[in-house]
């Protein structure tokens, strides 16, 4: 099933594609807002607020954008465009020469445009699998996905919550660390943790990762629900 993040953002892409921009960007802020953003999501907010003439707005998303992912391609020609009508030439060459320069290194021996689209069919193929109860093939597809976009940690935290479904906890964990430790205030990530530390018998752990998770974010109702459940357990 999808996460509340990915129909926030299909919902924002729906808007997006019929010109309600206004529309896009209050259903993306609302994932902004929730700690679950990533790069695309920052630049499809840049984007919207460049169709709307707000330009130095939609510059500070872009950067955001690269912030998380310095080789995205889309955010820096948008970047690039949006210097160049605000007369800002040579700063939008250097962004310019950096989408040229972010498609020479491979991955996977492959550019990395190419190798960014194979990563997101694997990832549909993933979802399509996990979705007919096919948890070992899903998270095979999450893997070949992510040995093409390494640095796709949003597919890494679904392949991560498939492999919870699996029984796989421990595999869970070390997957959802890596995630942290890149985004750490990916706090639905930080949530599934926490969950991945109960599932493996480390009682001790989890309620440590979830009242992490209330600091950060107080009146979180899910993890408000795991430790009262991790009470009723006594662990």
């Amino acid at each position: 099933m999808p996460s509340q993040t990915e129909r926030l953002l299909a919902r924002a892409r729906d808007r997006f594609a019929v010109q309600d921009y206004y529309g896009a960007i209050y259903l993306l802020e609302e994932i902004v807002a929730s700690g679950r953003a990533f790069a695309d999501v920052h630049h499809l907010i840049g984007v919207s607020l460049s169709l709307l003439g707000r330009s130095e707005e939609a510059l500070t998303q872009f950067a955001r954008a690269l912030e998380l992912n310095p080789r995205y391609l889309e955010a820096l020609i948008h970047q690039g465009v949006v210097l160049n009508e605000l007369g800002r030439t040579q700063e939008a060459e250097d962004a310019f020469r950096r989408a040229a320069d972010s498609v020479a290194p491979p991955s996977a021996g492959l550019p990395a445009p190419v190798a960014a689209r194979l990563a997101n069919h694997h990832a549909e193929l993933a979802d399509a699998y996990a979705e007919a109860g096919a948890l070992g093939r899903a998270i095979e597809q999450y893997e070949h996905a992510l040995e093409l976009g390494p640095a796709f940690h949003d597919l890494r935290y679904r392949m991560a919550r498939v492999m919870l479904e699996a029984g796989r906890a421990l595999d869970a964990r070390e997957a959802l660390e890596q995630v942290l430790r890149a985004r750490p205030n990916f706090v639905d990530a930080e949530a599934a943790l926490g969950l991945a530390h109960f599932l493996a018998g480390d009682g001790v752990g989890a309620r440590e990762v979830w009242r992490s998770c209330l600091a950060r974010r107080p009146e979180n109702a899910r993890v408000e629900a795991y430790l009262s459940m991790l009470g009723r357990t006594g662990a």
